[in-house]
C-alpha cells in the first residue's frame, strides 16, 4: 500500500532515516496486515545520538537553562500531549491492538506525570552539612547524571516513557529514548511533540531497531551514564551485562506473576471486578497482571460464578470501536505461547471454564480465559503469558495464602481483597512485592513509586524520589579560614 504512514527516527533535533537505510513494517494486530513502516537505527545512528546528547549537556542552551525553565518546557510538553492524545492513542491502538479508550485515556493522563516532574524541576536541592571540622563550609548539590538510555516496551509505552523521560529531563539530563521494534509508531510520533515543545537539539533523541543494530550498541556505548529499562528478564540480563562496559547506573522494571488474594470476607463483586481488571484489562498485556488469583476455598465457586457472569458481557473486537472491551494481542506469537501453556495446564488437571482457544477471526484475538487450578505447580500459575488468562487456586488459611503468594521468583504487583482492616495491613506487609493494592487493582499515579522485588527488577519509577535517580551528588568543601592550608607533613 502506497498510502501507509512512514515514521522516521528523531536524532539531534531532526527527523531522519537510519544510516544503514533499513526499514521495517508494523502489523495491525486487529487485521494481521501491514499498516506502517518505520526507519531502523544502527550503531552509527546510536553514536550520532550519543554525540548530540553529550554536546547538549555542555551547551548553554540546556546546561545554562534554569531549573524553572526546564520545568516550563515539561509543562509545555504536557499540554501538547493532551492536545494530541486522541491522535497518539489511535496510532498506538493501530500499532499494538490496545483499546483506543485505554491508549487515548492513558496518553492524556501521562500529561500529569510531566506536570508532576515539571513542578519538581526547581526543587532539586542540596544541603549544607554540619561538618565536624573547624573553619569548613561543606555543602552538596545534585547534578544531572548525564546521558540516559531509556528503553521502553510496546505495551504501555507513553506511560513507561513518562516515568523515565519526565524525571530525567527535570534533572537536566539528555535522553536517548529507544522504542521497541514491535509497535514503535507511537513513540516515533511522540518525537514530533518533543520537537514542537522546544527542547534544544540533542536533549532528546527517539530511535528504534533490533537488538544487534540498536539496543546492544546503545546499552554498551561508553558515554551512556544511566540505563532505565522496562521489559523482560531475559533481555534485562543482556542489558546488565552490557552495562559492565560503561558502568552505567541501571534500573530494571521487569515482568511479574502477581498474586491477588481473595478472602472469604471480601466483597466478592468487587473482587471479581478486580480480577477481571487485573487479567482482562489491556487484554492481559500488563506487567502487573493479577494472573494468580488465590481464593479462599469457601468462596471459590461463588467467585467463579460471578466472574463468568461478568465475563459473559465482555465484547471482544475492533480496538478502535468504543463498544469493545477486549482487543487483539499485539503479536501472534503471544497466542501460540498461551495455547502451549494451556495445553500443559490441562494435562496437570486444570479446568478451563471460559475461553481457552484462539478466536478464528482475522487478527491476533484470544478471548478472556478462566482456569481453575488445584495444584500450585500448574503451568498457568507459573508462567507470565501476557494475555487474558486468569488462573484461580484455592487456599484455606491466611498463612497458606501468604506462602502461595510469595512462592514465585517475581515480585512486582499484588492484591488483597478483604473487609478486615487488620488483615489488610497484616497481609500486605508480608507480601514480597513492590506494589500492593487492597480492594482495588492497577491504580497508578505520578505521586506513587512502583517497581519490583526479585526477578521483577530493581529501582523505582514515579514518585518524588525518582528524580534523584537521575542526579549525582557532588560534595564541595570550602575552607573559611584566612590562614593558608597547613603543611600536610607537619603533624599537630
Amino acid at each position: 500500500m502506497t498510502d501507509q504512514p512512514h515514521f522516521q527516527l528523531y536524532i539531534d533535533g531532526a527527523f531522519c532515516e537510519g544510516a544503514g537505510g533499513r526499514v521495517m513494517t508494523s502489523q495491525n494486530p486487529a487485521t494481521g496486515e501491514d499498516w506502517a513502516s518505520f526507519a531502523c537505527a544502527d550503531a552509527a545512528d546510536v553514536d550520532r545520538a550519543v554525540v548530540a546528547a553529550r554536546r547538549a549537556l555542555g551547551d548553554p542552551d540546556w546546561r545554562g537553562m534554569s531549573q524553572t525553565q526546564r520545568g516550563k518546557l515539561l509543562y509545555r510538553l504536557a499540554e501538547l500531549i493532551e492536545r494530541d492524545a486522541d491522535e497518539l492513542g489511535r496510532i498506538e491502538t493501530t500499532d499494538s491492538g490496545k483499546l483506543l479508550a485505554e491508549t487515548a485515556g492513558q496518553t492524556r493522563y501521562v500529561g500529569d506525570y510531566y506536570r508532576y516532574y515539571a513542578g519538581l524541576a526547581d526543587k532539586i536541592e542540596g544541603a549544607v552539612l554540619p561538618i565536624d571540622k573547624p573553619d569548613m563550609h561543606v555543602f552538596t548539590r545534585r547534578e544531572p547524571i548525564g546521558i540516559v538510555a531509556a528503553i521502553v516496551p510496546w505495551n504501555a509505552q507513553m506511560f513507561l516513557t513518562a516515568t523515565k523521560l519526565g524525571p530525567a529531563l527535570a534533572a537536566g539530563c539528555a535522553v536517548i529514548l529507544k522504542a521497541a521494534e514491535v509497535a514503535p509508531a507511537p513513540l516515533l510520533a511522540f518525537a514530533r511533540l518533543i520537537h514542537e515543545a522546544g527542547f534544544p537539539p540533542g536533549v532528546v533523541s527517539v530511535i528504534t531497531g533490533d537488538a544487534e543494530h540498536c539496543a546492544i550498541p546503545l546499552t554498551r556505548h561508553p558515554d551512556i551514564d544511566r540505563i532505565a529499562f522496562t521489559g523482560g528478564p531475559d533481555t534485562a540480563r543482556h542489558v546488565v551485562r552490557n552495562s559492565a562496559e560503561n558502568f552505567a547506573v541501571t534500573s530494571l522494571e521487569l515482568g511479574g506473576k502477581s498474586p491477588v488474594l481473595v478472602f472469604e470476607d471480601a466483597d466478592l463483586d468487587g473482587a471479581a471486578n478486580g480480577l477481571i481488571a487485573g487479567n482482562f484489562g489491556a487484554s492481559g498485556q500488563s506487567c502487573v497482571a493479577g494472573s494468580r488469583g488465590l481464593v479462599q476455598r469457601t468462596v471459590l465457586k461463588d467467585l467463579i460464578a460471578r466472574i463468568m457472569e461478568k465475563a459473559g458481557g465482555i465484547v471482544m473486537g475492533d480496538p478502535l470501536e468504543p463498544s469493545t472491551h477486549v482487543g487483539p494481542l499485539c503479536t501472534a506469537a503471544q497466542i501460540e505461547r498461551i495455547e502451549e501453556v494451556l495445553a500443559t495446564a490441562r494435562g496437570q488437571g486444570a479446568v478451563v471454564h471460559l475461553g481457552g482457544a484462539r478466536d478464528p477471526r482475522a487478527g491476533n484475538y484470544m478471548p478472556p480465559t478462566l482456569v481453575e487450578c488445584t495444584d500450585p505447580e500448574t503451568e498457568t500459575l507459573k508462567v507470565e503469558m501476557f494475555g487474558p488468562v486468569m488462573s484461580l487456586l484455592p487456599f484455606d488459611t491466611e498463612e497458606e495464602a501468604i506462602a502461595l503468594a510469595n512462592d514465585t521468583p517475581f515480585g512486582l504487583g499484588s492484591g488483597v481483597f478483604t473487609q478486615n482492616l487488620a488483615r489488610a495491613h497484616r497481609v500486605s506487609a508480608r507480601l514480597k512485592a513492590g506494589i500492593c493494592w487492597v480492594n482495588t487493582y492497577r491504580a497508578v499515579s505520578p505521586i506513587a513509586p512502583f517497581g519490583g522485588y526479585g526477578k521483577s527488577g530493581y529501582g523505582r519509577e514515579a514518585g518524588i524520589d525518582a528524580i534523584h535517580d537521575y542526579t549525582r551528588t557532588k560534595t564541595t568543601w570550602i575552607s573559611t579560614s584566612d590562614a593558608p592550608m597547613a603543611n600536610p607533613f607537619v603533624m599537630r
